[in-house]
């Protein structure tokens, strides 16, 4: 996926499943297909397009300054570094590092979300809760080269396998060594 598209779905999929984002992105892209576009925008226009995502006024305003300041500053470019990705509105560690991955195959951090947070924390690969230690804590396990596909698989194995709620630990093929650290 390109960086121009990995951005705005990135900033989509905050508090979003990805079939909400994939339901999106098609009016969004079409609309709007790089950040030159999407930086003439309305918050109007751009809010009745991504409404459905949840928490759209703030996305869109997100959405729209990181387009201004990706034209601006950038040149119309995405900027493939973490210190400059973090500069743009709504855009924090974990967006950055799925956009350097997704956008431009860098594997310069692991994006811990909800569901990375939980599996690290119930496979006892961390003690911590704060999503930058966490960080710290998973990136030595793992070769540099790995981390997104470490990501990613950490983000399916969460939705698919070890639910918040309900995991499936008679179904796991992790179940004889996992500590089930916070599972009841």
């Amino acid at each position: 996926m390109s960086a121009k598209k990995s951005l705005p779905r990135a900033a989509l999929a905050a508090q979003c499943t990805d079939a909400r984002v994939n339901t999106v992105t098609p009016e969004l892209f079409r609309r709007w297909p790089g950040p030159a576009e999407l930086a003439l925008a309305t918050q109007e226009e751009l809010e009745s397009v991504i409404r459905s995502t949840g928490f759209y006024h703030s996305k869109a305003r997100n959405l729209l300054g990181a387009a201004q300041r990706v034209v601006s500053v950038y040149g119309g470019e995405v900027p493939p570094r973490l210190d400059e990705l973090i500069t743009l509105p709504g855009v924090a560690r974990k967006t950055a590092n799925v956009v350097l991955w997704g956008g431009f195959g860098i594997n310069e951090g692991l994006a811990v979300d909800t569901h990375v947070k939980r599996i690290s924390g119930r496979l006892g690969l961390t003690k911590h809760t704060d999503p930058v230690d966490i960080e710290k804590d998973l990136v030595k396990l793992f070769p540099q080269s790995e981390w997104g596909k470490v990501n990613h698989r950490m983000v399916w194995f969460g939705r698919h396998v070890c639910d918040a709620r309900k995991p499936l630990c008679d179904e796991c093929e992790m179940a004889p060594f996992c500590p089930k650290v916070g599972v009841e």
